[in-house]
Order: C-alpha cells, then sequence, then structure tokens
C-alpha cells in the first residue's frame, strides 16, 4: 500500500502550518483511500521519522515523500537525504521515495506566476498618481 509523506521546514508560530495542513487536507478529500501523513523538519511535530512510522504502522510498503519547499535548500540537499537513510535502515521492508523540493515542479512554478499576476492585477493607481495613498486594491471577482 502507498502512503504520502509531506514534509515540511516548521516554524515557532503553530499558524504557519496552516497551508500545509490545508494541503494534506485537500488531498486527503481527492485521494481518501491513501494514507498521508504531514511531518515537519524542525520545531514542529511530528518529526520526518514519526510521520513515517505511523504510515508504515497502517501497512504502507511504499511512502513517496514530498519536501513543502520552494525551492533545493541547504536542508533539501544536506539535511533531508540522511533523514530518509535513516527510514530506509529502521524500515528494511519499505520503499522509500524522495521527490524534489514541490516548488521546483513546473505546475507549481506556472501556479505561482499565475497567483502573482492575479495579486497585481487587483491594484489600481491612485486617481492623482502624485497623491502618496496608498494604491486601492479591487475587490475581487
Amino acid at each position: 500500500m502507498d502512503g504520502l509523506l509531506l514534509f515540511a521546514h516548521g516554524a515557532r508560530d503553530p499558524a504557519w502550518a496552516g497551508p500545509f495542513q490545508a494541503i494534506a487536507a485537500a488531498l486527503q478529500t481527492q485521494r481518501p483511500d491513501l494514507p498521508i501523513a504531514l511531518a515537519y523538519l524542525e520545531l514542529m511535530a511530528p518529526d520526518l521519522a514519526t510521520a513515517a512510522g505511523a504510515l508504515v504502522a497502517v501497512g504502507c510498503t511504499r511512502i513517496q515523500i514530498v519536501p513543502m519547499f520552494l525551492g533545493a535548500s541547504g536542508h533539501v540537499r544536506r539535511d533531508v537525504p540522511p533523514l530518509v537513510e535513516s527510514l530506509r535502515a529502521a524500515h528494511p521492508g519499505v520503499l522509500f521515495v524522495l521527490h524534489d523540493a514541490i516548488g521546483e515542479q513546473p505546475s507549481v512554478i506556472r501556479a505561482m506566476a499565475g497567483a502573482t499576476l492575479d495579486l497585481i492585477s487587483a491594484v489600481t493607481l491612485p486617481a492623482n498618481p502624485l497623491d502618496p495613498a496608498t494604491p486601492t486594491v479591487l475587490p475581487e471577482s
């Protein structure tokens, strides 16, 4: 059985995890048959080993790990591979597949570019360009 492990950085502010929890919830809605876990590199729980262990405990024999990072930072290049090797050593009967950082996927790049254009398209200049007032944000349509 397959499992999906979303792996994010972590932060001191618990609200930081909101978007990642929303992604996990959306995936679970789209794939209710797929066991999904969310793990963090630091500052938040669960860590990678705990989340992977939970997926193994429900019978996953192939776990795909998606780093929820915008790019292949030092963490993704330097810290994540040894953590995945530790998982492989701890669970020799499980195949762990480590994907590239989500932010490097062409579909994510296109989505972020589109979202950026949506944001800047919603801003209009003040009626008097010499007026130092802040730009007006148009309501979303």
